[in-house]
């Protein structure tokens, strides 16, 4: 198999890793409403934040394991601002899913599968 293609399916496979599997408390903690209903103090009205911002850093992090990794063994360049816009995109369509209730899962996960995708042209491409 192509070392490209394994690379795209191992970003996926990170993705859903990371996106089902690690989350754990974060994928409670980013909704805004389990804040207002377990910690309903003024304090904490805006900390479902910093769990959105939590997970899309692991998220985005996951998902440019690999191709890092490939660049450092074989050369090429690592783009920060695609690494954060990674988080900034996730961080924003979570968002919507979670307490906008703008989006679907459907919507959601191609978002992150054309996030993916991006991300790869650019690193491999």
């Amino acid at each position: 198999m192509n070392i490209k293609i394994m690379i795209l399916l191992s970003m996926i496979f990170l993705h859903i890793v990371d996106d089902y599997y690690l989350q754990g408390w974060l994928a409670s903690a980013k909704q805004k409403s389990w804040w207002e209903k377990n910690a309903p103090d003024k304090l904490y009205k805006h900390d479902y934040i910093i769990a959105l911002f939590m997970h899309s850093f692991s998220w985005a992090y996951m998902i440019t394991l690999v191709p890092t990794l490939y660049i450092v063994l074989f050369g090429g360049k690592w783009y920060p601002i695609l690494f954060m816009g990674n988080v900034l995109i996730h961080m924003v369509v979570d968002d919507m899913k979670a307490n906008k209730k703008k989006i679907n899962l459907i919507q959601d996960q191609s978002i992150h599968m054309l996030q993916i995708l991006w991300t790869w042209v650019c690193y491999l491409n």
